[in-house]
């Protein structure tokens, strides 16, 4: 759940953590990298006074019983639980605009006794990137007559003006910075401080951190209570109280979830897909493309990994769903993405927006992703103008010899560039063909663990080969077709569209003949020579995107293509285990030093694991030969609502 400046990710236990401006950079909270513990870093407990009962709103990490019900939302989730006779629903979202996370407390007392209770919040503040290295700094504050504590790193160089703060509808009766205090001989799932008669009202400053407090409310019998619980961040402690003033009401936390709600139902209703699959129309009308905006667009962060950057390939890749949605999106992508090409052509790998640091590599395909979302956005809303939009360059410092890549701060060049220059000097980088008569592959392609296999700068990739053909033909149309050229321009489009026929035919050619395997086609030539995806190998024998770029690009010769899908389905589809797999067999002990790949274990991630955005274009392929019930059931066997309705059953 985020916006443009503020989200949190929450688990089925409550564990997550929140980020304000950048999900790895400026973390408000932990994120807890240990996924199968998960850990929570906020977490709020529920004691009876009366009876001492003690429990926790998520089933991590004080349950007093497995009777927890979670239901996500668009635009947010609700915890259910029962406990000591007092129904709890807990519904937490972020606002359209505003930095921070509303949880909404409804206790219902279902007794004839009124209930005394004491609620502990809890979290675990960071501040920075990672917690470790801002414990000590963190400096709290307590504004009684605002209701609020207020947060700072004193050591935060790049973000050194946020301020993070909590707050509560109801009064905060005592606080603590201190974990060591808050803990005690405890820990997570028992702390002291259920046992204090209050907190100690003290600072974290020169320890380890925590923001902590406690409320007091009574219900009586038969009645109900709603209780707001806000972390947020801002720029100031006076726009901090502001923010925390207007949400401590619950009728303004009611119109705001209203107000999210509803922007989700407008934007998933645009389009809606009715199959006999249910799980299908499930993720197709909404979920892929609620993820696909929140977590892939906005958060960039995921439970599994927490980045915070923008992906020069990853994010382009991303908005290609969202033209049937918002094609918007995608033309506002594609301008972000052109202001980090380099006047060179080439472009940065990843970058933080934030801190304008990213790095530099020598990546053969993401480059042209800028092309491809450029082909995809005109083709779709016949929307040319595009292509005259003036964009900045970045500056810097080529590469050398024997540089594979660099880290760095990045500014904008002097030099601007219309969006159809940007596409030119993509293209024209990728026009590097090796002995092969294919495009070199640099340090990696798409697959990003291929970092041996051409350094050097003879290897060659057959996936890059279909990629950069199906480009060439696309962009070649729309030159065909762009009106409004500029006139000093217009020669040197006619003589761009003859030069990629002609690089075309010869590429056409290269693929199906030294590309070609005999029963499929190879994934790339190495720089020592070593062939990958060919069946003479013990490891890498075959990989599924060349056989589906085959189809895809249009570029595989008629008979081959076929061919090619029907062994990609033979050796890397397991519908045992549901997976389609990204090659096989996988990188152990062979001969074979394709980069990094090698570091993964077998049958994980890019080493044979599913990728699955490789197994969506088998998906497309299967779909664009016509073979409309294998698409249907390839789908079906990778969608992960089938396989969590398969791990219910066993």
């Amino acid at each position: 759940m985020a916006n443009k400046k503020f989200g949190t990710l929450v688990t089925e236990n409550m564990g997550g953590y929140t980020w304000y401006k950048n999900a790895r950079l400026n973390r408000v909270t932990s994120w807890e990298n240990q996924p199968n513990l998960d850990i929570p870093t906020e977490v709020i407990y529920i004691k009876d006074e009366e009876n001492n009962k003690q429990w926790s709103i998520g089933e991590n990490p004080k349950p007093d019983n497995k009777n927890y019900n979670i239901a996500f939302g668009m635009g947010y989730t609700k915890y259910i639980h029962k406990s000591d006779e007092i129904e709890q629903e807990y519904k937490i979202f972020v606002p359209k605009e505003d930095s921070i996370k509303v949880g909404i407390l409804k206790l219902k007392n279902m007794s004839i006794n009124r209930k005394k209770l004491k609620i502990l919040y809890y979290a675990k503040p960071v501040l920075g990137e990672d917690d470790i290295k801002t414990n000590g700094y963190i400096y709290l504050n307590y504004d009684k007559n605002n209701n609020i504590i207020c947060a700072e790193n004193l050591y935060n160089t790049d973000f050194k003006n946020d301020i993070i703060y909590v707050s509560n509808s109801e009064k905060i009766t005592s606080f603590t910075g201190s974990k060591n205090f808050f803990f005690g001989n405890g820990d997570l799932s028992n702390p002291d401080a259920l046992k204090k008669p209050n907190l100690n009202n003290e600072n974290s400053i020169g320890e380890k951190p925590c923001i902590a407090y406690e409320i007091e409310i009574e219900l009586e019998s038969l009645s109900e209570k709603e209780i707001i619980f806000t972390l947020g961040a801002e720029e100031s402690v006076l726009e901090s109280k502001n923010v925390a003033y207007k949400y401590n009401k619950i009728q303004n936390c009611r119109q705001e979830l209203e107000k999210i709600e509803n922007y989700w139902k407008e934007l998933v209703g645009r389009l809606q897909v009715e199959t006999p699959l249910e799980s299908m129309n499930i993720m197709l009308n909404g979920w892929t493309l609620y993820q696909t905006i929140e977590s892939r667009l906005i958060g960039k962060t995921g439970f599994y990994q927490s980045g915070g950057a923008y992906g020069f390939r990853d994010q382009l890749q991303d908005t290609l769903c969202l033209k049937y949605f918002e094609p918007e999106i995608i033309k506002n992508q594609i301008l972000m993405h052109s202001k980090h090409q380099f006047i060179d052509g080439d472009v940065e790998h990843w970058w933080h927006e934030d801190t304008k640091r990213g790095i530099r590599t020598r990546f053969s395909d993401d480059l042209l992703w800028l092309v491809y979302l450029t082909c995809e956005y005109i083709e779709f809303t016949g929307d040319y103008s595009i292509l005259n939009i003036e964009m900045p360059f970045l500056d810097g410092e080529i590469l050398k010899e024997n540089e594979s890549e660099r880290y760095d701060k990045y500014l904008e060049s002097k030099e601007n560039g219309s969006i159809y220059e940007h596409c030119i000097r993509a293209i024209n980088k990728s026009l590097n063909f090796g002995e092969n008569g294919l495009p070199k592959i640099g340090s990696g392609d798409w697959n990003d663990g291929f970092s041996n296999v051409g350094p050097k700068g003879k290897g060659e990739s057959v996936w890059l080969g279909f990629f950069l053909y199906n480009i060439l033909n696309r962009f070649k149309e729309i030159l065909q077709n762009y009106k409004n050229i500029k006139s000093e321009i217009k020669n040197d489009i006619k003589q761009q569209i003859e030069k990629y026929e002609i690089i075309m035919s010869k590429l056409k050619k290269a693929l199906n003949t030294n590309g070609w395997d005999g029963r499929w086609y190879k994934r790339a030539f190495m720089d020592d020579g070593n062939i990958l995806g060919s069946m003479q190998n013990d490891e890498c024998r075959i990989d599924s995107i060349a056989q589906s770029w085959s189809v895809i690009s249009d570029a595989g010769d008629n008979d081959k293509k076929y061919i090619s899908i029907d062994s990609l389905e033979n050796h890397l589809v397991d519908k045992e285990n549901g997976i389609i797999k990204l090659l096989d067999p996988p990188f152990e002990n062979g001969k074979l030093e394709p980069g990094y790949i090698k570091a993964y274990l077998p049958g994980v991630r890019e080493n044979g694991g599913q990728y699955t955005h490789a197994s969506i274009w088998l998906i497309i392929a299967e779909a664009m030969l016509g073979f409309g019930d294998k698409a249907l059931e390839f789908y079906r066997m990778i969608n992960p609502i089938e396989h969590s309705y398969m791990e219910q059953i066993i």
